[in-house]
């Protein structure tokens, strides 16, 4: 029997019972997708990041978890992350080390370095298209790598260039910034002398490329298996820590790189000329370092202790000694992405870990186990 012709033997109130359970049916159907397509589109507007919940010297585990997804201004860009650089500074932000600098409000989205696609633009941005690779160093009151979404303003970005992949990309903002921002406080002139100590590691290889475009004359120094990799980047001279102590055979130089720190610091103040600038990355901050990140005159008077034997020594020397905490500078990115482009430098990569292992991959670099960058992929 077809069903036109059951149907048209029931009875007025079979019919009537039929439609409504079939409308009640539909309704029913309706609502459950309706509501379904709502959950989904509620969970497009959320993200998942890792923060910083406490400030804790012992303890520098993230939490994970969903916020929402971030909304842009005119100026931002939104950014869809594919990888985020891991740094000590990282770690030293969960132990309350540089509350002092930039005192984060808690919870806090962790990460300072990003590399991903640029997904929607602001309406005064006119640098970035949307589908465009960017990467860069957030600013110091903005950061939040770790995330699956970063809204950033559109000046502290920069083009990612197409022969790094995406890892090797996340271990370039921080480092490259660091360098052009400690040449242009030395005030560094071509054709000057720079030594830059542990040419050898992950700053030295960028640093010597960067200085040698700037027209510097190049001093380095590290272990004696990777001289000749050191000397193709451009170095004038490569000095084997092993065989030859640098106190001993270099002198005159105009400006120095520190980036070891401890003892070392007073080392390469005793090789320069009298008014030269040194450098650290290692070392502690002064008051000349608050001046200039405008902080407070409490936290100038502070700071201007803990530098005090800093600036005492490169007083008995005659030099001056410049701390530095890098700053986003899209601009001095694209200047170094561009000049890297033309070298074809790569940075060394450690290990990548999924987001999902964040807290693993600061404990790598906590316990100082990497040879290279340590990078968090948020590639599915």
């Amino acid at each position: 029997m077809s069903l036109t012709i059951y149907i048209n033997k029931l009875n007025k109130s079979e019919t009537d019972l039929i439609t409504s359970q079939f409308l009640l049916e539909i309704t029913y159907t309706c609502i459950k997708y309706k509501y379904i397509d709502h959950i989904k589109k509620e969970k497009r507007k959320s993200m998942k990041v890792a923060q910083h919940t406490t400030y804790n010297k012992n303890n520098i585990t993230l939490n994970i978890t969903e916020i929402a997804k971030p909304s842009i201004t005119d100026k931002q860009v939104l950014v869809k992350v594919t990888a985020a650089g891991v740094n000590p500074l990282d770690n030293m932000i969960s132990r309350g080390e540089v509350k002092m600098i930039v005192p984060y409000k808690l919870p806090q989205t962790a990460g300072n370095e990003v590399v991903g696609i640029v997904e929607s633009i602001g309406k005064k941005v006119n640098n970035f298209q949307v589908g465009d690779r960017v990467f860069g160093r957030l600013p110091l009151d903005h950061i939040g790598a770790f995330a699956e979404y970063v809204a950033v303003d559109s000046q502290a970005l920069a083009k990612v260039s197409d022969y790094l992949s995406d890892e090797e990309a996340a271990a370039v903002p921080l480092t490259a910034l660091t360098i052009m921002q400690a040449l242009d406080l030395m005030g560094a002139q071509a054709g000057k002398t720079i030594f830059i100590s542990g040419g050898t590691g992950g700053v030295g290889g960028m640093a010597i490329p960067i200085a040698k475009a700037k027209g510097l004359k190049v001093i380095t120094n590290g272990s004696g298996d990777s001289a000749e990799r050191v000397l193709s980047l451009g170095a004038d001279r490569f000095i084997d820590y092993k065989t030859e102590d640098y106190t001993k055979t270099v002198s005159q130089v105009d400006y120095v790189l520190d980036t070891l720190g401890g003892a070392e610091t007073e080392k390469q103040m005793s090789i320069m000329k009298k008014g030269g600038h040194l450098v650290s990355l290692r070392a502690m901050p002064n008051g000349a370092f608050a001046k200039r990140m405008n902080l407070p005159k409490w936290k100038q008077i502070i700071l201007g202790l803990a530098g005090h034997k800093f600036d005492k020594m490169a007083e008995k020397y005659g030099v001056r000694y410049h701390f530095i905490f890098v700053e986003s500078n899209g601009a001095q990115l694209q200047e170094v992405a561009d000049l890297f482009s033309k070298l074809e430098i790569k940075p060394s990569i450690d290990t990548v870990y999924p987001f999902e292992e964040v807290n693993s991959a600061l404990d790598k670099v906590a316990n100082g186990r990497s040879r290279g960058k340590t990078v968090l992929s948020f590639k599915k």
